[in-house]
């Protein structure tokens, strides 16, 4: 396919047989990047992502993680971080060809672990999006309790994005509300999230359980590959001395901050995200 066409479909087979789907940009032939959604979100906050890296010679792929979007649910509601780490594992060896993992929020842990745990995955680099190895504990319950809202639904698409424009009120309000419909599912006459809302009950407990600080920073030093932490300049989820502290401790790690982005920095600023990893990107073996 040509860079700038339509992305095409794919299933992956994560742990256990879960069915993750993604969306594929690129050549073939190219070298392969995969964006991991935050929590919550779809493969489509890569929407914009996905073929400008695809045009820079890249083949992007970009899941749902498990219990969102298309991919399957968890039949038991299994959705602790290290069965996303076994999913984004999963996902490499498919794959193939040492991809590069860019991982946002919870995408960002899962290959944080993925790639730093036995048996590593075997990747070529690893971008942090807004995530590091401690999360302030007030932005994570305030995150969670937007999730945790509206467990009835919406009434329309308008709706929802009004919520979501309340939630992020640095991130000017979409001009056409139906760019958020591809995150919402019909249930009868209301729109949901479209997610399994089981995922919430893990999400509590994640905060920052005690030694997972040290285990995320250890899976870092361990991963052995290039690391780049991109924090919204904004940001109240990864503090600066938090970001600061991650690259002290992780000798391949370094850091740049997207002015203006907050927690969902290729969503509030894309093309200044871009211009963050394209040069990493660039200068990778």
């Amino acid at each position: 396919m040509t860079a700038g066409a339509l992305p095409l479909s794919r299933d992956f087979t994560g742990h256990g047989g879960i069915r993750l789907t993604a969306d594929v940009w690129g050549e073939a032939s190219a070298p392969p990047l995969v964006l991991l959604h935050g929590g919550g979100q779809t493969r489509q906050a890569w929407d914009r992502t996905g073929p400008r890296l695809a045009a820079l010679g890249w083949r992007v792929i970009a899941p749902d993680l498990r219990g969102h979007g298309s991919s399957a649910w968890a039949g038991d509601g299994g959705y602790a971080l290290e069965l996303f780490a076994e999913d984004v594992r999963a996902i490499v060896a498919e794959l193939g060809g040492r991809p590069v993992l860019v991982g946002a929020s919870l995408g960002g842990l899962g290959s944080l672990l993925a790639a730093g745990e036995a048996p590593g995955a075997a990747i070529r680099a690893l971008v942090l999006v807004d995530v590091a190895h401690r999360p302030d504990p007030r932005a994570f319950r305030r995150i969670v309790a937007f999730m945790r809202g509206h467990p009835d639904g919406f009434a329309d698409v308008g709706e929802a994005a009004a919520a979501v424009s309340a939630h992020l009120p640095h991130r000017p309000r979409p001009a056409d509300p139906e760019g958020i419909r591809n995150n919402l599912r019909r249930r009868g006459d209301r729109w949901v999230w479209h997610r399994d809302p089981r995922i919430l009950d893990s999400f509590e407990g994640r905060m920052d359980p005690p030694g997972m600080a040290e285990r995320l920073l250890d899976a870092a030093r361990h991963a052995d590959v290039p690391i780049l932490l991109v924090r919204g300049g904004v940001s109240d989820v990864v503090r600066e001395d938090v970001a600061e502290q991650f690259c002290d401790r992780v000798p391949r790690a370094r850091r740049v901050d997207v002015l203006g982005a907050g927690h969902m920095v290729a969503g509030d600023r894309n093309e200044h995200f871009l211009d963050a990893i394209v040069p990493f990107l660039e200068r990778l073996d």
